[in-house]
């Protein structure tokens, strides 16, 4: 059981970066390889604006790091066992789904 205030708060920041679907593009898509501002709202085809507020976010959360590059700023994981923890949480969710472990799901459309 979580009972450190400071478990409680990562996981939810952890949680509040992965509630938004771009936020969990930008970080799958980071998993891969650092990226470029620009790069990255191409590749997502969203606006730089909202893109950098979703950076910013990710950021606050400490999930992403912004490294200066000359005249430019690239972006990556904080730490590379993000990327294994996204993986593991998104195969823990698939297994989970296919299994439906909750007998109301269906019914409440809960799960």
């Amino acid at each position: 059981m979580l009972t450190v205030a400071s478990d409680i708060e990562v996981l939810a920041r952890f949680g509040r970066a992965l509630a938004d679907p771009i936020r969990c593009r930008i970080l799958l898509a980071l998993r891969d390889a650092p990226a470029y501002p620009a790069d990255l709202a191409d590749v997502l085809g969203i606006s730089r604006t909202r893109l950098s507020n979703h950076l910013a976010c990710l950021r606050d959360c400490g999930l992403v790091v912004a490294i200066p590059d000359g005249r430019r700023t690239r972006y990556e994981l904080a730490d590379e066992r993000l990327g294994h923890a996204l993986d593991d949480l998104r195969t823990a969710v698939v297994a989970v789904e296919t299994d439906r472990a909750c007998p109301d799901a269906e019914e409440k459309g809960c799960c």
